[in-house]
């Protein structure tokens, strides 16, 4: 039998041996971690339609989810390939780089319009109150996605932008 007793001042509470509480701990990180990776997911399948980041989100589910399952991993390294194609055809040519620069800009500038909620113009054909409805409730993760599109735009080119060779 174990050297572990119920006999034992700090385990006197406790039914079960200590080896026992760890499993229980390492069920509450397995859970906590299938928790966390799941809504991400979900929150990131949202905000494909709803303003935010959601590849990102996705992406992160999926990483947290890959710690746990074996198929959240295979998903992952096909994810990780495509994006790192996409990242290097985003940034292969100049226009492309600007316009992702000016489509990133352009959701900061709509966002912080979005948060300051000015009046509803003459031409709105509905009722003033629901325009623009949400402010900076909405305006904050268009923000915020416009800033991580920025840093993934310069990221993608420190990392991603093919060399031009010096004979061209």
């Amino acid at each position: 039998m174990a050297a572990w007793s119920s006999s034992s001042s700090f385990y006197s509470c406790c039914s079960k041996p200590p080896s026992a509480i760890v499993s229980i701990g390492s069920r509450g990180k397995h859970l906590l971690l299938q928790s966390v990776g799941w809504v991400l997911v979900v929150v990131g399948l949202a905000a494909l339609v709803l303003p935010g980041p959601g590849l990102l989100a996705i992406f992160a589910g999926m990483a947290i989810l890959a710690t746990q399952h074996e198929w959240a991993e295979r998903r992952l390294h096909s994810i990780k390939e495509a994006a790192i194609r996409g990242a290097t055809q985003g940034v292969k040519t100049w226009p492309r780089i600007g316009l992702s620069a000016v489509g990133a800009l352009l959701l900061v500038a709509l966002g912080i319009f979005w948060g300051l909620s000015p009046a509803a113009p003459a031409w709105w054909p509905m009722r003033p109150e629901w325009w623009l409805i949400g402010g900076w409730g909405l305006g904050a993760p268009l923000i915020s996605s416009g800033l991580i599109a920025l840093a993934l735009l310069v990221y993608s080119y420190v990392h991603f932008r093919p060399a031009r060779s010096s004979g061209a």
